[in-house]
């Protein structure tokens, strides 16, 4: 088992930034790839971005590259998303979550059902 909690979260005015963290305990953290995920009120759960167990490997998605930016902290076992720029439509429950590692050959990253264990999420809110 792997417990995992974001921290972060909170207000913020468009074009500001924040910065989340997830703490992983339980097994060894290195031992996971990690990735960040958002659900904004009546939307589906979308992928957001995704590190490989360390570091090498990152992945984003469109709306958020070059604005968001994921790193990890292997001797803190935590991940980090900094959010920079933020719009309105970036508003929604972050969820970090720890994936198996497996080969990168296919886009499985972008995946929820690919990730085993979830956090409680953390509310992030951009203001216009």
């Amino acid at each position: 088992q792997v417990q995992l909690v974001e921290s972060g979260g909170g207000l913020v005015q468009a074009g500001g930034s924040l910065r989340l963290s997830c703490t992983a305990s339980g097994r060894t953290f290195s031992n996971y790839a990690m990735g960040w995920f958002r659900q904004a009120p009546g939307k589906e759960r979308e992928f957001v971005t995704h590190i490989s167990r360390m570091g090498i490997n990152k992945y984003y998605t469109d709306s958020v590259r070059g604005r968001f930016t994921i790193s990890r902290d292997n001797t803190k076992n935590t991940v980090y998303l900094q959010m920079n720029s933020l719009k309105p439509e970036d508003t929604a429950v972050y969820y970090c979550a720890a994936a198996s590692v497996r080969a990168y050959n296919s886009d499985w990253y972008g995946r929820a059902g690919e990730y085993t264990y979830w956090g409680q999420g953390t509310l992030v809110t951009v203001s216009s």
